[in-house]
């Protein structure tokens, strides 16, 4: 997978981009992360990329000139290519929205500053608009790096473990279940023993049902989209019973 990532300060992803999973993705050839400065698309000798808004009002607003010439010069003859704008009006990113991202061989990724961007940027170049939650920040720049994260984990060959994306926290609808590791003891808590008798079926029923108690108990809302058995349900009612 190429992303493509289009912000004014391209040395805010050095750090991310150059440790653990991410680095080993790019060093297995299996995703390249390009940054590609805004400024280097202005026309004029103060590299402007922002203006006061018509109307009057607070704040600075990143003008179309740059940043449209910047995704049609990156973008090149590619018109398939989703080119998100990373922002508050976004629909949220999700694990599902992540999934439908790690679907493509390549995403554009435009990083906001200042009060918002000039109308016709959307109006223009952009196809996708995408939010990581209910807050500001900012700029765009940790939105980014975040959908890169959670993207670059969906694509084969990053993670180690083979179903590790598929059992991660939300991959399968739930919260994730419980760990332990060693040792069996730990000042006087115990690992529970069917983790420790190498019954896999029993194991994977006591983590699917551990995933349903932790979902319940802090994030039931997910509980209302979350795929359960039969079997699974009567469980839940189980847990609602005991309150």
């Amino acid at each position: 997978m190429r992303i493509d990532i289009l912000t004014l300060f391209p040395d805010m992803f050095e750090g991310p981009l150059t440790e653990s999973i991410l680095r080993r993705a790019q060093e297995k050839g299996l995703m390249t992360v390009y940054r590609h400065d805004i400024r280097n698309y202005t026309t004029d000798k103060h590299r402007t990329v922002d203006d006061t808004p018509y109307g009057g009002g607070g704040g600075m607003v990143m003008m179309p000139g740059p940043v449209v010439a910047a995704v049609e010069d990156v973008r090149g003859s590619d018109t398939q290519t989703p080119v998100i704008l990373l922002t508050p009006q976004g629909r949220v990113f999700t694990q599902k929205v992540a999934q439908e991202l790690a679907q493509h061989s390549r995403l554009i990724l435009i990083c906001g500053r200042y009060e918002g961007f000039d109308e016709r940027i959307r109006q223009t170049v952009v196809t996708d608009e995408i939010s990581i939650g209910d807050f500001v920040l900012t700029g765009g720049e940790l939105a980014a790096m975040v959908i890169v994260d959670a993207v670059a984990r969906l694509i084969p060959g990053v993670l180690g473990a083979l179903w590790g994306a598929e059992e991660d926290s939300h991959a399968m609808g739930l919260l994730e279940y419980p760990h332990y590791t060693r040792p069996p003891v730990f000042r006087d808590l115990s690992v529970p023993d069917v983790l420790l008798n190498g019954d896999h079926r029993a194991v994977e029923r006591w983590r699917r049902r551990e995933a349903i108690r932790r979902t319940w108990q802090r994030r039931p809302d997910l509980l209302l989209t979350a795929e359960l058995t039969e079997e699974e349900r009567w469980f839940l009612g189980e847990l609602a019973d005991a309150g």
